[in-house]
């Protein structure tokens, strides 16, 4: 866990009870605080019950690591990575 809340603690979606702005904010602060990936070029949109990443990445493995930090805000299975590396 970076320091940002994770929203694990209810039943269904990571998600629920906060708003697509707060999920997008607190998953993008986490993308940018991580010191290990450069997320400038990454995209976070919200689908339904699921945080999507959309963009690029410069290393091999950062799609794996991006996917990684934002489950560790909205929970294991809620998020989709559509990243490609350049």
């Amino acid at each position: 866990m970076l320091g940002f809340p994770a929203f694990t603690d209810h039943e269904e979606s990571g998600r629920q009870g906060h708003s697509d702005a707060a999920t997008r904010a607190s998953v993008e602060s986490a993308l940018h605080a991580a010191g290990d990936i450069e997320a400038a070029d990454i995209i976070v949109s919200i689908s339904g019950a699921y945080v999507v990443l959309k963009g690029f990445v410069r290393r091999r493995g950062d799609v794996e690591r991006a996917v990684e930090i934002a489950e560790s805000i909205v929970g294991r299975g809620h998020v989709r990575g559509r990243l490609l590396r350049r």
